[in-house]
């Protein structure tokens, strides 16, 4: 794909994979109100691309993502007046992150430094997270005097328990990424030699599952995570149903007696 290589963001197609890469190196792939609404941009073009099947999100050079950009006009003070932060959150993160957990494909957040703040509220909101062991995930909000934002309030409590997400977000200490998965933050830390092979073959694997079955597990379990049991059971009720009557369970079923692969192409 053609593309300005100074581009705030970068997107590689390779099959039903999306690639989508924050491409500030330089500020360690920092959010600013540019890269925001890219990113917001492209995740909308892939919601209505039906031949994606799965998107990476990933940095260039050193980072992930380190957060918000403090240096970005949207939120620098001017001549000492302080900004609306609220207003920021409203506007550039509240429908990037809301249109990150809807996405119609899984999603896999590939972690090969630094996440930071918003960055790490970025890669958690993906359904799979992969990252090198040379990682680290800082919420460093309490540093600057703010409360964790971008989602993270929410996603952090749900992945690691009221404990460990107050410890992360009071504190601010940086979390190895092998610590992160043996908390339960993140899918799978590998050594950074094997990170793009891994991402790689997690991806191809992700395209190659039924695509609607694994959007619809996101929503069954984030609903399941507040309903009781009796709302948990009928929404899977419904969810079967409607699985049920389409075409890739049907494949599923005949792969299986035939004992071949199944080609799923539901989305």
């Amino acid at each position: 794909m053609d593309q300005d290589p100074a581009s705030s963001l970068l997107v590689e197609r390779q099959g039903a994979v999306l690639g989508l890469k924050l491409n500030r190196a330089q500020a360690l792939n920092s959010l600013n109100a540019d890269l925001t609404a890219a990113l917001l941009a492209a995740l909308d073009a892939a919601a209505r691309d039906t031949s994606v099947r799965c998107v990476v999100l990933g940095g260039q050079g050193r980072a992930f993502c380190a957060g918000q950009d403090l240096k970005d006009p949207e939120v620098a003070n001017e001549a000492g007046k302080p900004k609306d932060l609220g207003d920021v959150v409203e506007r550039h993160y509240k429908p990037l992150m809301l249109r990150l957990r809807s996405m119609p494909v899984p999603t896999l957040a590939a972690v090969g430094g630094v996440a930071a703040g918003a960055g790490a509220s970025l890669a958690l909101l993906c359904d799979v997270v992969v990252a090198k062991r040379s990682a680290v995930f800082i919420q460093a909000f309490s540093s600057i005097g703010l409360v964790p934002d971008s989602g993270a309030t929410w996603v952090l409590p749900r992945l690691v328990g009221r404990a460990q997400a107050l410890g992360m977000a009071m504190l601010g200490d940086k979390l190895p990424a092998e610590r992160a998965e043996q908390i339960g933050l993140i899918w799978k830390c590998v050594q950074d030699e094997a990170f793009e092979a891994e991402v790689r073959a997690l991806a191809e694997r992700l395209c190659r599952l039924p695509t609607h079955a694994l959007v619809k597990t996101r929503a069954l379990l984030d609903q399941g995570l507040t309903g009781s049991l009796e709302h948990a059971l009928d929404a899977e009720a419904r969810t079967q149903r409607e699985l049920g009557f389409a075409h890739d369970f049907a494949e599923g079923v005949a792969a299986f007696a035939q004992k071949r692969t199944a080609r799923f192409t539901d989305r």
